[in-house]
């Protein structure tokens, strides 16, 4: 069915608007991702599914077009960390890469995806670059203890490219919510995924049901996968899509705040992970916990 049809069932409103099946929203993605509409019918189809919002069974149906589309990472020996990293940081250090590598220094291959997506927040790729850590250029294996961060349009360019739509519409659209929740790797992995708003947490754990995820889900920092610093944070698990609390919220900031640095900056952040990986610092509780968690999950795998 042609992408005018399929608007025609979502763009009548919050209220009018009618959710797509799981085969239909697969066609629609799929003549997106291909190059098949025109960048007008791209827009209309990013501002419906905005004011509408994804349905677990479209979320579904969008992600088996984009895993028929995607370039995966091969297996490894351990349960892979897929740590996916979009947002950026704001106001807080972006504490990603800390996370990414004290997992791979318990022995896990761990991979971070992203890109740009706010071009005023400082990115993963630039606190890798300042740890010593340079994107990929090629998609190749990931050993056991070894962290590799890949560019989105290495996995699939096509959805970089629905990504970029956010620059001319300034509005996110069903690619930032697919990029948190799909798996690019072939063999077991574990998907590490991240909120802002509440109704996401719900949306999100429906579709690791639906879809038979092994993945873990968390309020993040500032939209990053990493457990924020200052406080606990509600963690739950889907291993096939079987959902378990690992841990309740705790009300309020850590009696015992972390000495995060006040300025943002990559080069500052990568001196302060150096500084927790060298031991100077101590790793924030509720990242130490974040670790916790992830291991006893991949132990399950």
């Amino acid at each position: 069915m042609g992408i005018s049809q399929y608007i025609k069932v979502i763009g009548r409103g919050k209220d009018g608007a009618r959710a797509l099946s799981r085969e239909q929203a697969r066609d629609l993605m799929g003549q997106v991702l291909d190059g098949a509409v025109t960048d007008l019918e791209i827009g209309g189809f990013c501002l419906a599914m905005r004011i509408k919002g994804e349905t677990p069974g479209e979320m579904a149906g969008f992600l088996d077009a984009v895993q028929q589309r995607l370039n995966p990472l091969p297996a490894s020996d351990r349960p892979m960390v897929v740590l996916p990293s979009y947002n950026g940081a704001r106001k807080l250090p972006l504490l990603t890469p800390l996370l990414a590598l004290l997992l791979a220094r318990e022995g896990l291959p761990v991979l971070i995806h992203g890109t740009a997506t706010e071009p005023t927040r400082v990115v993963a790729s630039e606190v890798l670059s300042a740890l010593g850590i340079q994107a990929q250029k090629v998609i190749k294996p990931i050993a056991n203890g070894e962290l590799v961060f890949v560019p989105t349009e290495l996995l699939c360019p096509a959805l970089k490219r629905l990504l970029d739509v956010r620059r001319a519409v300034g509005l996110r659209n069903p690619a930032h919510s697919l990029v948190k929740v799909m798996n690019p790797c072939l063999g077991k992995a574990l998907v590490v995924s991240s909120y802002t708003h509440p109704e996401y947490a719900v949306s999100m754990g429906q579709t690791f049901e639906l879809i038979g995820t092994n993945a873990m889900l968390l309020r993040g920092t500032e939209g990053e996968v990493v457990a924020d610093a200052r406080r606990l944070p509600k963690m739950e698990a889907f291993i096939g899509g079987k959902r378990t609390l690992l841990q309740e919220a705790q009300p309020g900031t850590l009696a015992s705040a972390p000495d995060l640095p006040k300025e943002i900056d990559s080069a500052s952040t990568a001196r302060y992970i150096h500084s927790v990986m060298a031991g100077n610092h101590a790793v924030p509780t509720s990242i130490a916990r974040q670790v916790e968690h992830i291991l006893h999950l991949t132990s399950q795998l």
